[in-house]
Order: C-alpha cells, then sequence, then structure tokens
C-alpha cells in the first residue's frame, strides 16, 4: 500500500464536487461501514442494508452539489441519506409486498434462534406448533411480531380491513395459547 491519505471536510466536499473519484472512492472506504450500520439498524437484513448503502453512495455522488456546509457536517449529511433512503425501502411496496408473500416457514429458523420461547420450546417444537396455525394466522404472526409490523400496518400490507387483522391475531394467540397450554 502507498502512502495512507486523509482528507479533511472541506477538501472530501471540494473532491466530490469536482467528480473525483479517487476522494469518492477514499469516502467510501472510510464511511461505509457506519453508514452501513445505519442501514442494517433500520433495515434488520444484511443484503437489503447492502443494497441500500449502493444507493446511497450514489445518492452522494449524484447530490453532492446540494449539500451545504453550512446547514451541518458532510458526514451527518450521509447519516441522513441513509437512514431515508433505509426507511423508504422499509416501506416501499415492493417491500412489503415480498414481506407479505414470504412463507413464515423460509424465516422460521433464522427467528426462532432470536426468541425467548425457544427456552420453553425446543426449535422443532416451535415450527411445529407454528405449522398448527392456518396459513393467514402465520402471516398476521410473521407481521407482528418478527417484522414488528402494528395492526394498522398488517391491514394496508394485506390490504383488509383492521377489525379482520385483529380478529385474526387474537384467534391466532388463543390457538397457540391452547397448543402450548396441551403439549
Amino acid at each position: 500500500m502507498g502512502s495512507i491519505l486523509t482528507y479533511t471536510e472541506a477538501e472530501l466536499v471540494r473532491g466530490l464536487k469536482a467528480r473525483d473519484e479517487k476522494v469518492f472512492g477514499y469516502l467510501y472506504d472510510h464511511y461505509s461501514p457506519a453508514l452501513f450500520g445505519v442501514a442494517l439498524k433500520v433495515l434488520n437484513d444484511e443484503n437489503s442494508a447492502a443494497d441500500v448503502l449502493q444507493e446511497v453512495f450514489l445518492k452522494i455522488w449524484r447530490s453532492i452539489d446540494r449539500y451545504d456546509e453550512e446547514k451541518g457536517r458532510l458526514f451527518t449529511w450521509m447519516l441522513n441519506i441513509t437512514r431515508n433512503t433505509a426507511i423508504d425501502s422499509l416501506r416501499s411496496k415492493a417491500h412489503k409486498l415480498e414481506q407479505k408473500v414470504q412463507d413464515i416457514g423460509d424465516d422460521i429458523h433464522f427467528y426462532t434462534n432470536h426468541l425467548a420461547v425457544t427456552q420453553s420450546v425446543d426449535h422443532i417444537g416451535l415450527v411445529k406448533v407454528l405449522e398448527k396455525l392456518n396459513k393467514d394466522q402465520r402471516v398476521i404472526i410473521d407481521l407482528a411480531y418478527y417484522k414488528g409490523c402494528t395492526q394498522e400496518e398488517i391491514a394496508k400490507v394485506l390490504d383488509i380491513p383492521l377489525g379482520t387483522v385483529k380478529t385474526r391475531m387474537r384467534n391466532a394467540i388463543i390457538q397457540l395459547r391452547n397448543i402450548l397450554k396441551n403439549s
């Protein structure tokens, strides 16, 4: 490796505005871990966070002329772009549709490693318990408990009335309680 280059914030901004690819590479190398961390915290999925990170750096490259030093630091500006892009990704229709049609069975191995329930119900037992719910109930449980959606968000994602969501969730919880009580 040659000499280690460092840039001041002003030099970074000037270099980016001048479309200096070496400066952009430096920016990516030094700031992508922090920005990836922000995206990952919002999305809770490494692949989605990596996609968002690439989109963020494209936005930085394309919109550096809109950066105003007087309104805040470059890093803060980049953090806001990252956070907003990650939230937009999370809220996007494609993401919601993907979550809606995704079968809970695909994710159950990942989620059961993070559930406190696994202490009282073994991994295979939990899978079998959730399999006893009908598909509509599994989707509701997946969205609510594993994806963190509110009942209102579930109603929008599934395009069903809020009352239907509440009824299905209540029935699923009662059914789960009964299954666990009888096991």
